[in-house]
C-alpha cells in the first residue's frame, strides 16, 4: 500500500512539472529563456518531457526565479509550498530514483 501511496504521489508531482512546462511554453519569452538556459531545442521537448529527471529540471527553473514561481503558482490554483513539495521530491528528497 505505501508503495501505491508514493507512486501516487510522484504521479502528481509529476503532473505539476508537467504543468509547469505547459505554463513556461505557452510565453514565448518564458519558453525562450528556458530553451536558452536548459540548452535543450524546440523540438525535443516533447520527448524529453517523459524524462523525470527533465520535469525536475522544469522544477529547479521555476525555483530558481521567485516572479516565475508565484505566476505559476497563481496560474495552476496551487501554493508556492505545492510547487516548493513536488520540486523536492522529483528531486530525489522524498523518493528514490528509478
Amino acid at each position: 500500500m505505501v508503495n501505491r501511496s508514493r507512486a501516487a504521489n510522484r504521479d502528481h508531482f509529476e503532473a505539476i512539472a508537467v504543468q509547469a512546462l505547459g505554463f513556461i511554453a505557452a510565453d514565448p519569452e518564458r519558453l525562450g529563456r528556458f530553451l536558452a538556459q536548459t540548452g535543450i531545442g524546440p523540438h525535443r521537448i516533447r520527448d524529453a518531457a517523459r524524462d523525470p529527471s527533465f520535469l525536475a529540471g522544469v522544477l529547479d527553473h521555476l525555483a530558481g526565479d521567485e516572479k516565475l514561481l508565484l505566476a505559476f503558482a497563481a496560474d495552476a490554483g496551487l501554493t508556492p509550498e505545492q510547487v516548493a513539495q513536488a520540486h523536492a521530491a522529483l528531486n530525489g528528497d522524498r523518493f528514490e530514483r528509478s
